[in-house]
């Protein structure tokens, strides 16, 4: 891809330069800053409150606000749009009540705009920086914060002054997914007409079939993401305040009745705004418009959709399995390499990845064409950048770190006894893989499998963009039904895919007691810690 965009024709790029470029650079750095803001505000202020006070509803409102990250942002964005736009119903009753003519009677927020994308991809993602934030302040010692009130500090200024800083770490692993998101978000900056890169990018290709510059305007998404890698890494390096013993026992915060009232509205807007209210206009739209010919027609994106998944969650499951074994049990120095290599893929955006694949397995399609025409044998056509072949490629690429994280957080709670044991006794490699390892790993893999499984039936950009003719998935039909305003008619897909980004939400918070004895996976190792170790 780098290669391509160096050798593009200048006129193109120049010209993009000379006109929108810069606009589309400095929309992209202000809805990374504005999301990231947002998130910060959001996450982190809800994880105190659950964490740290006596909030009503606190068992509840801990797992009702990890669920708007199953909600893809598109979909929200959509949704609002239709509830708050000028001829929404919202506007339409406001117009109604206080008799109103025209746009010039009042103001109403506007939000197509680049404050209202980052808003609703901030409702969406904020759930990152809850979970791990949340994770951090519970783990901390208390007898740092308890120090604090000893030598004069308020509870707040406790807080302020040492449990949140403990907590830095954790947050800038946050801030940086966030942002890595934000970055790789294409459908709903694109349904608001707010040009950033991604958008550049899909227009660039497309509309003026410039595969080279494209790739050219990749390549600058790419160093934006490699600086924010680099500075949250940088950021947090060497940061270790905790004790290796923890006292995790804490004092809550006890509120007052206002105060609880506050509080519990605050939680309660994000999980109502970020998820409840999109889940249920998305319910009652399939109540009013879905049919059974709707349904039949959903049978055959669906299962391409599953196949898809299928195929990369597998793979790459084995491929983490394997690699994390390797890692295990080898001497090799370089033993940590190639897991560290295969997980790159997640920090690269949907749409440079396809750029990324196109640029790799157009010319060797062309290759193998040519030779095959050179030695009158029927030409293959391209088996690898116009098959699905370069879809799961791809999505391998891009998810291969969260099982990666997954898979090695199941063998750190293996103990490096049982690796040498067996031998021992006896018996070799394969014989203590079959019998030990692979039985004490079944609940880490079941768990990558399902996580990969689920991102990539919700994965949109590089689905779009490298799919062959007359092949749709379930985002990329509701993608399109949302761009042509008909998300009524996509209804039932829109809820399967909420759905099953749901099932590893609930299966890794349910944490029930016989099943953390029989898998060994603590509360640490849940979904949000499997998302800090990426």
């Amino acid at each position: 891809m780098l290669y391509a965009g160096i050798n593009a024709s200048g006129d193109l790029f120049n010209h993009l330069w000379q006109t929108v470029l810069p606009s589309y650079i400095s929309n992209t750095l202000l809805l990374g800053i504005m999301v990231v803001v947002l998130t910060l505000v959001f996450g982190i202020s809800s994880a105190a409150l659950i964490v740290h006070t006596n909030i009503v509803a606190k068992n509840l409102l801990r797992w009702l606000l990890i669920l708007p990250l199953a909600m893809p942002a598109y979909l929200v964005a959509y949704l609002y749009t239709d509830l708050f736009d000028y001829a929404g119903p919202v506007q339409r009753t406001l117009r109604h009540g206080f008799n109103w003519q025209s746009p010039n009677d009042y103001y109403f927020f506007d939000i197509r705009t680049l404050l209202g994308a980052a808003i609703i991809i901030a409702l969406v993602l904020f759930p990152y920086v809850y979970m791990l934030t949340r994770t951090a302040f519970e783990q901390q010692d208390q007898n740092l914060l308890r120090a604090g009130r000893l030598l004069g500090l308020t509870e707040q200024q406790s807080f302020i002054k040492i449990a949140l800083p403990l907590a830095r770490p954790a947050i800038a692993v946050a801030a940086s997914l966030v942002l890595m998101e934000t970055l790789a978000d294409f459908a709903t900056v694109q349904y608001f007409a707010v040009n950033t890169l991604t958008t550049a990018i899909y227009d660039t290709w497309l509309g003026y079939g410039e595969l080279a510059s494209a790739n050219a305007l990749a390549s600058i998404l790419m160093l934006f993401i490699l600086f924010a890698v680099v500075t949250e890494q940088r950021a947090r390096a060497q940061k270790n305040h905790q004790s290796n013993r923890p006292d995790t026992e804490r004092e809550i915060i006890q509120l007052s009745k206002a105060q609880q009232l506050l509080a519990s509205s605050f939680c309660w807007f994000l999980a109502f705004a970020g998820f409840i209210l999109p889940f249920a206009l998305l319910i009652i739209m399939a109540i009013d418009y879905s049919n059974t010919e709707q349904l039949f027609k959903l049978l055959p994106t669906g299962m391409n959709s599953i196949k898809i998944a299928l195929y990369t969650a597998t793979l790459s499951t084995l491929i983490a399995l394997v690699l994390g074994l390797y890692q295990r049990l080898s001497t090799d120095s370089w033993r940590d390499m190639p897991q560290k290599i295969s997980g790159f893929g997640y920090a690269i955006p949907g749409t440079v990845l396809a750029m990324a694949m196109l640029a790799t397995f157009g010319p060797i399609d062309h290759g193998l064409n040519y030779l095959a025409e050179l030695w009158q044998f029927k030409q293959p056509g391209l088996i690898l950048s116009g098959s699905i072949f370069a879809i799961i490629f791809a999505l391998i690429v891009r998810f291969a770190a969260i099982a990666n994280g997954t898979i090695s957080s199941g063998l750190d709670q293996i103990p490096k006894s049982l690796d040498y044991a067996p031998t021992s006794l006896g018996a070799g490699l394969g014989k203590t893989l079959k019998q030990i390892h692979l039985p004490l790993l079944k609940p880490s893999i079941l768990v990558a499998w399902l996580l990969v499984f689920v991102e990539a039936m919700k994965e949109l950009p590089a689905v779009l963009l490298l799919r062959p003719f007359n092949f749709e998935t379930l985002s990329t039909q509701v993608y399109q039904l949302i761009s042509d305003e008909m998300l009524e008619q996509g209804a039932l897909g829109a809820i399967l895919i909420v759905l099953l980004g749901l099932l590893p939400i609930i299966w890794l918070n349910k944490e029930p007691k016989k099943h953390r004895q029989s898998t060994g996976f603590h509360k640490k190792h849940s979904f949000q810690q499997n998302k800090e170790t990426l």
